[in-house]
């Protein structure tokens, strides 16, 4: 027998393993049921009857927890067009799926008097009860292991993941849309290099990349060997050439960079052929500011854009203070401030430290004009946003799956930024790996149309400097 005919073979008889999935993995993407390819997928009963529970929502839960259920019963009405099956015995996934070839089971938990029941009973005891959904969910997977099956609990909920595994399950998180947020792509890097070759790059502000393993739009710190004061900031540029940034002796609607990576920023916020920005950094580090400054030159001075349009994830740092009175505009006011906050200072012009040659606009006059718009996310969804600078702040609040609606808003000569710190997530069901920023800066790297920045030092002030490194 060849080599190759029993690679194949072992291939083939591959044992099938159980994944058991969490409400809020569903909730998080609806397409998780079918990543799982050839293996078998489990949706708890209790699961069902938790997805009842947001079917009528607005928002993003509730548009994944109605594909969900439709692909539910698509399945369904799949096995019972052809006479055979019920969810309960499984039914096979390819039936309303491209790319997964197991089977999906919808199983109420084992409660009674059979050999498994019991044993599922003796391990639960009285501390997990009947009466908690994730409980239930719990039961199914014990039983399934019980069973000898290969069982995996699958949830993005940490508490129900450390239960799983003091019963002695295998769990995980869901992987689907993760990235490694510790080696999270910068946008730059550094290189030492022989002082001639600056000297050249200085002269003719361009050299070859030759020697760098750059991807588009990365930026290289240029040192001089034996000569620390000599260096340069350069991008690689789609001619495949190392371009020397340049100094900006002029700031940018008021506004000049602090410290390199401020400079990176604007080079690629005023290049109008990268159209998807991203900028990650801490609490003052100058994301907002420096692209909506770049954003009213852009639209108010260059005219390349109709209009800024702003967005970001209401999501609230603590207590939720309830429903706000008034229109849209009104409710989105107190969501906006600290958007507000930096127009007003770029736009100002009130007071001797804020600029003046922007006195005569107002955040008023250019919401009335629509040069601005403010936008919830949840009515960016089906727009064909075109000839717009647009700004979603806090993005790391956004799962994968809303960034990918949100970026495919984009029309002709539309450019996109987003914007937030991984580090500070509000979303219960996100972190630094899974969240939709991380996602996009390391699904879109090495674009043609993709920029991004890693921002590192506080300028704010010193007291925000010392607050983000100490507390």
């Amino acid at each position: 027998m060849s080599r190759r005919k029993k690679e194949s073979e072992a291939v083939a008889v591959a044992p099938v393993k159980t994944f058991v999935l969490d409400t809020n993995v569903l909730l998080h993407s609806a397409q998780s049921i079918e990543a799982f390819k050839e293996h078998d997928v489990v949706i708890p009963m209790a699961v069902v009857e938790e997805l009842d529970k947001f079917k009528k929502n607005s928002d993003e839960l509730g548009r994944n927890t109605r594909r969900v259920i439709r692909m539910l019963d698509r399945l369904r009405q799949s096995v019972a067009d052809q006479g055979a099956g019920k969810l309960a015995e499984g039914v096979p996934l390819g039936n309303v799926s491209s790319v997964a070839s197991g089977k999906l089971y919808v199983i109420c938990a084992p409660v009674g008097k059979s050999d498994v029941g019991k044993a599922v009973d003796a391990v639960f005891g009285s501390e997990l009860d009947l009466g908690s959904p994730d409980n239930r969910i719990l039961r199914v997977a014990c039983e399934l292991k019980a069973q000898g099956k290969d069982v995996t609990f699958i949830s993005k909920d940490i508490n129900l993941r450390l239960k799983a595994d003091a019963l002695g399950l295998k769990v995980m998180d869901m992987e689907r849309g993760k990235v490694d947020g510790n080696a999270l792509y910068t946008g730059f890097v550094a290189a030492n290099v022989a002082s001639d070759k600056i000297d050249r790059l200085y002269r003719e502000r361009e050299i070859p990349s030759t020697g760098f393993s750059l991807l588009a739009n990365e930026f290289v710190v240029l040192n001089a060997d034996g000569n620390a004061k000599k260096s340069a900031l350069t991008r690689l540029r789609s001619d495949g050439k190392l371009h020397l940034l340049d100094v900006f002796r002029e700031s940018v609607w008021n506004v000049f960079p602090r410290n390199k990576e401020q400079r990176m920023a604007l080079d690629v916020l005023l290049d109008p052929d990268v159209r998807l920005v991203t900028l990650v950094g801490g609490a003052g580090t100058g994301k907002t500011l420096l692209v909506l400054a770049v954003a009213l030159q852009a639209v108010l001075r260059d005219a390349l854009y109709d209009r800024i349009l702003v967005s970001r994830p209401i999501i609230p740092l603590g207590n939720d203070i309830g429903f706000l009175p008034g229109d849209k505009g009104a409710k989105l006011s107190s969501w906006m401030q600290p958007i507000f906050d930096n127009l007003e200072f770029l736009i100002g012009g009130d007071t001797e430290k804020k600029p003046k040659s922007s006195a005569h606009y107002s955040v008023e006059s250019l919401i009335n004009s629509h040069k601005l718009e403010l936008e919830a996310l949840t009515y960016i969804r089906g727009r064909s946003i075109s000839r717009q600078f647009v700004i979603i702040d806090e993005a790391q609040n956004l799962t994968p799956h809303e960034v990918k609606a949100i970026g495919s808003r984009g029309g002709d000569d539309t450019k996109m930024v987003l914007t937030g710190d991984p580090q500070q997530i509000d979303n219960p069901y996100l972190d630094a790996s899974s969240n939709g920023l991380s996602y996009a800066v390391e699904r879109m790297k090495g674009q043609a149309v993709f920029g991004h920045v890693t921002l590192a030092k506080s300028e704010r002030s010193d007291l925000a400097a010392l607050a983000a490194q100490l507390l």
